[in-house]
């Protein structure tokens, strides 16, 4: 007899979830569900590759309260393994911990047989150096027995001197070690100063480098970039998923776990500040230089990452009017951040805008100056939480639109986010109906020769976000999806990729070991995603009393790997010719690295910040009829004739659709 199916676990950073029988390993519910754990034992304790982090508390998004107590007793197999890996008190062996109860389970990197790419790379651009940490170099006078004077005393007066600066103070922490660095350089010595005000540095001799990390605090991934401060240039760069994902994919459910746990909100904060911390080391080692030559950090991140990163509470956030506890740029000591930098070392966080548009969109718009050009200008930050901003001139409009996880691959029955042996790139044959796709670490198409060679180890695993975009448009594109996204099940008779799915239909992407489909619930999700992100931007071009852009710029990791006619062709993004959109990259870490290495950047940000009109979505009266109409493919009254003129889309349909949405609105409105 079958054992009742009565544990839910929950994996992160993946997202994949699943409901499973009581006695079920953690390792035996990972690979049904596709959740990659590395063993080299065959599952039996021996290699202590396996080792995952379970989690404490309630999850509201899954409905779950999961406890170490809901996994099974340490086996003295695995207490013994466990003993001689790095890692919390609380960790279990997969192999060995079987399932009792409802449990979130963390997956630490080095368990993962392939890591997730991390996809916010460093980009060139021209930034005018005026860093606020300087180097100065001095020659002390000796202590004279004839003039009492402190070692402070004689070095503030030697950089008055020598470099006209008037009033410093000194960090206590830099005054601890002055004796010693004065001494060891024979009273010559190089001091750094903050902002012509403080002294947060001192080394003995002559210094001629000092180092700051830009941090682009994501909901999904996390990048620091260090910089020679003195010349800009790049010196070292890190990345990893942010580990708060284990306590929700969105940020709402991230809020909702800070208000539903008790001390939620400190777990949260502990989680982000430990991942960055790691980060900086990861860079300084990567750069071979010392630790107490990071000197400044700038960080920035959405408004719920700002108030978690600053230890503040973010539950205000999850309900209107979504207010801030400080939208003001934020100057303290590294220190109360918990950065394990130096004793002098400062971070500065940009501004924020609005309740859900943070300082990583303040940071967008250093990066893109959009009223240096011509015309009106759209710019898409596209992640869990969309981030919108309409230009034109020096009127700057802002929103943001909850867009969920789907496009980064979660959400979706075989989604995954971007990793070796994800499918990426998606084309489907508008006679045969089959697919031809790539994968993550393989330049390959499927239909190519030496394709099964060129796969990474894990194999094919999943769909990522650029993947399930695709996907989706080429099947609206060969007629497989109906402009009111549901699978047309009548090309069952014509093509095998074409199977029934319960109630609906799905589309066979490929028919392997895991057999990959695209759902009609993976399309609806993909619907939901690209409505909101549509309409948000549909609620500010109405405002400001535009038809379309003059240009599109996409931020962020998806920005820049996604194709703009797919993403076109879906109806993501309002009509607008191919060539007028393009990518911004990780636009939010090059304003992080701006403001490190700029100083007057930073007033300016904070004064354009104050400037900007903020649109709040939840409440605009306009939005859900927007929304309602974007969820059609690619939009229900909308012709996207601009598109058409460039590539063959399928027969306009938007006649009936839009019949159909006025005669909802109709029966909403009696």
């Amino acid at each position: 007899m079958a054992k009742p199916v009565d544990a839910q676990v929950v994996f992160s950073p993946s997202g994949k979830r699943g409901r499973f029988a009581a006695g079920t390993t953690v390792l035996e519910a990972a690979r049904d569900l596709g959740v990659d754990i590395d063993s080299i034992c065959g599952g039996r304790g021996l290699c202590g590759r396996c080792r995952v982090e379970p989690v404490e508390g309630r999850f509201a998004r899954d409905n779950i309260v999961s406890s170490l107590e809901h996994l099974g007793p340490l086996t003295d197999t695995e207490r013994e393994r466990l003993s001689k890996l790095p890692g919390p008190p609380s960790s279990r062996l997969a192999c060995r911990a079987s399932l009792s109860g409802d449990v979130c389970i963390d997956v630490p990197a080095a368990s993962q047989v392939h890591q997730q790419v991390v996809r916010k790379d460093c980009e060139n651009h021209d930034i005018v150096l005026d860093p606020v940490v300087r180097l100065h170099f001095v020659d002390v006078l000796r202590p004279d027995i004839a003039r009492p004077e402190g070692d402070l005393q004689r070095l503030l007066r030697a950089l008055e001197d020598e470099w006209g600066l008037q009033g410093l103070v000194c960090e206590p922490g830099v005054v601890r070690e002055l004796q010693s660095v004065l001494r060891e350089g024979a009273w010559s010595v190089t001091v750094a100063v903050r902002n012509d005000k403080r002294i947060v540095g001192a080394w003995p001799g002559f210094r001629d480098r000092v180092y700051g990390a830009a941090v682009d605090v994501g909901s999904t991934t996390i990048a620091v970039h260090l910089c020679e401060l003195t010349r800009g240039e790049v010196v070292a760069s890190a990345g990893a998923m942010n580990p708060q994902i284990r306590f929700g994919e969105d940020l709402m459910s991230r809020v909702s776990y800070a208000m539903l746990n008790p001390g939620g909100a400190e777990e949260l904060t502990k989680a982000v500040r430990c991942a960055i911390r790691e980060l900086l080391d990861a860079t300084v080692q990567q750069a071979g230089i010392e630790a107490g030559q990071l000197l400044e950090t700038t960080l920035v991140g959405n408004p719920v990452m700002h108030h978690l990163l600053l230890g503040l509470d973010p539950v205000p956030l999850g309900s209107a009017p979504f207010a801030l506890a400080t939208d003001a740029a934020v100057d303290l000591p590294a220190a109360v951040l918990e950065l394990g930098l130096a004793a002098g070392a400062h971070a500065h966080v940009l501004p924020c805008i609005a309740g859900y548009v943070g300082a990583d969109t303040a940071a967008v718009l250093l990066a893109e100056t959009p009223w240096r050009h011509e015309g009106v200008s759209l710019i898409i930050d596209v992640g869990t939480n969309a981030e919108i901003l309409l230009c034109s001139g020096d009127r700057v409009l802002a929103a943001s639109s909850p867009t969920g996880p789907a496009f980064e691959g979660a959400q979706i029955g075989n989604g995954q986010r971007a990793a070796p042996g994800a499918i990426e790139r998606v084309r489907i044959d508008t006679e045969t109906l089959e697919p031809r796709f790539t994968v993550v670490g393989s330049e390959r198409w499927s239909d190519e020769d030496g394709f099964e060679e060129s796969l990474p180890r894990a194999g094919i695993t999943g769909i990522c976000g650029s993947g399930i975009i695709e996907a989706v448009a080429t099947m609206y594109l060969s007629g497989i999806v109906r402009p009111d996204g549901i699978i047309d099940g009548a090309l069952t008779e014509r093509s095998g990729r074409v199977v029934p799915d319960g109630r609906t239909f799905a589309y066979v992407l490929h028919e392997g070991a895991p057999r990959i489909t695209v759902s009609q619930a993976d399309i609806r999700a993909i619907q939901l995603a690209k409505a909101a992100l549509h309409a948000g931007a549909r609620l500010l071009m109405n405002r400001m009393g535009v038809d379309t852009p003059d240009r599109i710029r996409l931020a962020g990791a998806f920005g820049s790997h996604i194709d703009v006619r797919y993403a076109m062709v879906l109806g993501l993004l309002p009509d607008c010719r191919l060539e007028s959109v393009s990518s911004a990259a990780n636009a939010a870490g090059t304003g992080a690295r701006i403001a490190l290495l700029n100083r007057s950047s930073r007033n300016g940000i904070e004064r354009r910040a104050r400037e900007i009109e903020k649109v709040e979505t939840a409440i605009d009266p306009d939005f859900q009829q927007f929304f309602v109409e974007a969820m059609a493919i690619p939009h229900a009254t909308d012709p996207y004739r601009r598109l058409r003129r460039e590539m063959a889309l399928p027969a306009a349909s938007t006649r009936v659709l839009a019949k159909r949405h006025r005669k909802r609105r109709e029966q909403n409105s009696r």
